[in-house]
C-alpha cells in the first residue's frame, strides 16, 4: 500500500508541476488557459499562480516519499483540486484549454481518493 500512495501522490505532483511553465510569461499562460494575458497585472497574478502550483507540487513530490506528511499532503491536496472543480462546475462555461485543466484536477481526485484510500489500509495492516 506504501508504493501506491508514494505513485498516486507523484501522479498529483506531475498535475500540479505542468502550470509551473507559466512562469516563463503571458504567451505560455495563453497556450496553458487558451486565454489572453495582455493586462500584465493579469499575467503577473497567473505567473504567481504558477509559482504557487509549483510549490504545491513540489510538496506532494516531498511528501509522496516521506510517509509523515503524507496526511497533510492527500489533505491539501483534496482542497486544492475540490475547491476548483467546484468552481470550474459552478461557474460552467469555460473553455476547451480550462475543460483539460478540468480534466487534470478529475484525475487528480481519482488518484488523491486512491492514494487516501491506500494510506488508511495500509495503516490499518499495521
Amino acid at each position: 500500500m506504501r508504493y501506491l500512495v508514494t505513485a498516486m501522490l507523484i501522479a498529483v505532483a506531475v498535475i500540479h508541476l505542468l502550470p509551473l511553465s507559466g512562469v516563463l510569461g503571458a504567451e505560455r499562460l495563453a497556450a496553458l488557459y487558451g486565454l489572453r494575458f495582455d493586462d500584465p497585472n493579469l499575467a503577473i497574478l497567473m505567473r504567481h499562480r504558477a509559482v504557487l502550483f509549483g510549490l504545491l507540487g513540489a510538496f506532494f513530490l516531498l511528501a509522496a516519499f516521506v510517509p509523515s506528511l503524507q496526511p497533510l499532503a492527500l489533505i491539501g491536496g483534496f482542497l486544492s483540486v475540490a475547491s476548483f472543480l467546484w468552481l470550474a462546475w459552478s461557474s460552467g462555461g469555460y473553455n476547451a484549454a480550462l475543460g483539460r485543466v478540468v480534466t487534470a484536477d478529475v484525475v487528480a481526485l481519482v488518484c488523491l481518493a486512491v492514494g487516501a484510500a491506500a494510506y488508511v489500509l495500509g495503516r490499518s495492516d499495521g
